[in-house]
């Protein structure tokens, strides 16, 4: 039973990060707090990796299974509502993901491994940035530090408001959608707003385009088939009411379980766009940001994830189908085989990315736990 001061510690931490948020490719003060809390706990290395991220390293056989654990460490442009103590001290920018929940369950299993050192192989902790814009994963594995690397197991979690406290959620395949964000813009040609046929109005082409989209989604995530198109943002014009507006862009998300489908639902957009612009003399083009691969788990890493949780005597929940939001994990499961996994936030938990959310600090020592107890099975075998 971990005392109430050695919580405590790790609680603070986890606060101290709340209050002093960065939003992605910006963590620099982030990873400065991170490095000087966790230097305490002896890792074998300790570097700086994917920009402003950092790599630990527990254990040096170089013969032996090696493992990788992954916590996200930014926030989010969103302007917190809450008014505790530790609220985040930036307009604009606080952490309503749980990431500073993560970065402290990773930094509690850092200091459980400096109490039970690794036996066989090696053990890396990333504290990794950016996973919002979907860039940091990419950032850590191009970089060059990681090339010699090779984990034979990768594992990740994510805390999951509208779950009971503590439950673990988990299944085999992909456990997070696969997610790209499209850039659509209309180009015609301005004209007087009392003369628009001199002109050409990108409006009722986009229009047709939101409205025709959504006749190609099946938002049943159960659904093999599943496919959500999410309008984010739009703009048209300018607020000058004399002219009618040559220019806009619609903005979307674009969920689904895989990448083959995710290519298919790309293909009908391209079609429907080509088909709305012909004739139109509206110039369509289209770009992309924010991609985000399915989070894939290994069949095995599955059952590493679910024996663990239930050596432990966690209650285990094996989710039917993925959840619709995406993780940059997923590209981490693209190169290795591994599991990513849900904690269960409380029911009534405020949900994710809302103003109001908060992470559940009572998380911190179990899901330390159970990362340890994956560990166990592979780098610390029990004595004969």
């Amino acid at each position: 039973m971990v005392s109430d001061q050695l919580n405590d510690i790790f609680i603070a931490f986890r606060r101290e990060l709340h209050q002093f948020p960065e939003i992605s490719g910006l963590e620099q003060e982030t990873q400065k707090r991170i490095k000087a809390f966790v230097g305490q706990f002896r890792p074998d290395t300790l570097i700086e990796v994917g920009g402003t991220g950092l790599l630990l390293q527990y254990g040096t056989d170089g013969t032996g299974p090696v493992t990788l654990i992954r916590a996200d460490i930014d926030a989010l442009p969103i302007q917190e509502t809450n008014t505790f103590a530790h609220k985040s001290v930036y307009a604009g920018v606080s952490h309503k993901c749980g990431h500073d929940g993560h970065t402290a369950i990773l930094a509690r299993l850092a200091s459980l491994l400096a109490e039970m050192p690794v036996q066989q192989g090696r053990v890396y902790l990333v504290f990794q940035p950016a996973e919002e814009t979907g860039q940091g994963a990419q950032a850590v594995l191009n970089d060059s530090t990681l090339n010699d690397l090779q984990p034979d197991r990768v594992f990740a979690l994510h805390n999951l408001p509208g779950f009971r406290q503590g439950v673990i959620v988990c299944k085999p395949g992909p456990f997070t959608a696969s997610v790209l964000s499209m850039i659509v813009t209309f180009t015609g040609n301005v004209s007087h707003s009392a003369e628009p046929e001199k002109g050409l109005n990108p409006a009722y082409v986009m229009a047709d385009f939101v409205l025709r989209s959504r006749q190609l989604q099946q938002p049943n995530p159960q659904s093999d088939d599943f496919a959500l198109i999410t309008p984010v943002y739009t703009t048209m014009g300018e607020k000058s009411y004399g002219v009618s507006a040559g220019y806009g862009e619609v903005h979307v998300t674009l969920r689904t379980r895989n990448a083959k489908r995710m290519e298919a639902l790309n293909a009908q957009l391209m079609t429907l766009l080509a088909d709305l612009s012909a004739g139109s003399g509206i110039r369509v083009d289209t770009s992309y940001t924010e991609a985000f691969f399915a989070s894939e788990n290994d069949p095995d890493a599955f059952q590493q994830v679910k024996r663990s949780a239930e050596e432990l005597g966690y209650t285990f929940v094996e989710k039917s189908e993925p959840f619709k939001w995406g993780e940059d994990f997923g590209l981490f499961t693209q190169k290795y085989k591994g599991a990513m996994f849900g904690i269960g936030a409380g029911e009534n938990s405020p949900a994710l990315h809302n103003d109001d959310y908060d992470f559940n600090d009572s998380l911190i020592e179990p899901a330390a736990q159970l990362f340890l107890e994956l560990i166990k099975t592979k780098h610390m075998p029990a004595a004969t």
